[in-house]
């Protein structure tokens, strides 16, 4: 089943990326982590502003923990 994302979040990850190709996307608290070229990155950073914001965006993947075998 595909994923439901909300208009509200979709024009975010819209600005990311556009602001990527322009070369202006910067990441971490305040810009200091330095430009973004990583595609997945401006992404990324669209999805978490649209959550900050209150749009409708799936939860994030968790990892599974595997159990070891004794």
């Amino acid at each position: 089943m595909a994923r439901k994302y909300s208009k509200g979040a979709q024009k975010k990850v819209k600005k990311a990326m556009e602001e990527r190709k322009k070369g202006t996307l910067r990441s971490g608290p305040g810009g200091k982590g330095g430009k973004v070229k990583s595609r997945k990155q401006a992404i990324a950073i669209g999805l978490s502003q649209a959550r900050a914001a209150g749009k409708k965006v799936p939860k994030k993947a968790r990892k599974t923990k595997k159990k070891k075998k004794s």
